[in-house]
């Protein structure tokens, strides 16, 4: 890894590759396809874990965009999903941060006018501007470590994960100490993800 040339990620194009199709089946509601259409199989056993772990289509989605950036920033660094290391691991997260995102196709009506930082009308909230927004960021790193762990628990996946736990942000091995009587407490930190603001 520290033999590798250093990317230069301001000059990364990340292609439009592939797209997130929503299919009206209950069983599968979203696929993950490539440009010719072909389902990507690695996220589609991923989404068949998620939906038997009893997540709503919503999540499914939402996970399914997360991968879809993740696939198409993996074609810009001409690496397949299960040949993936810590440098593209790490690289990601910092493209994700600094990145402008795709714009959509223009909107018609008060939608189509509306610039950075203007309140959306629907929800109220305020845009992020042309960045993801740090939520999206660490939802990402988590979507991916965890679509990482099932793989290689699979057997179908690189035997170390991408998107590691940073060990340094807890204490000695995670529930070393732990009590079978008491419930668990979330202690997994991904070392890809960056710190969320407090909010007031």
């Amino acid at each position: 890894m520290n033999d590798a040339p250093r990317r230069d990620l301001a000059a990364l194009v990340v292609p439009r590759w592939g797209r997130l199709l929503e299919t009206g089946d209950r069983y599968e509601p979203y696929r993950l396809i490539d440009p010719d259409g072909a389902a990507v199989e690695a996220v589609a056993a991923y989404f068949q874990e998620l939906l038997a772990a009893g997540k709503a289509p919503s999540t499914v989605r939402s996970y399914g965009m997360d991968l879809l950036r993740w696939w198409r920033f993996l074609q810009a660094v001409d690496i397949p999903w299960d040949r993936a290391t810590r440098r593209e691991a790490r690289d990601f997260s910092c493209w994700i941060q600094e990145t402008v995102k795709p714009k959509k196709i223009k909107a018609q009506g008060p939608q189509a006018v509306r610039g950075a930082g203007a309140a959306n009308p629907v929800t109220g909230k305020s845009s992020t501007g042309s960045g993801y927004a740090p939520a999206t960021v660490v939802h990402s790193e988590t979507v991916l470590r965890r679509f990482y762990d099932v793989h290689r628990d699979a057997g179908t996946g690189p035997l170390l994960n991408p998107f590691p736990l940073d060990l340094s942000r807890r204490s000695g091995r995670a529930h070393a100490h732990h009590n079978p009587m008491d419930g668990w407490r979330p202690e997994r930190v991904g070392r890809y993800r960056p710190s969320l603001p407090r909010r007031a």
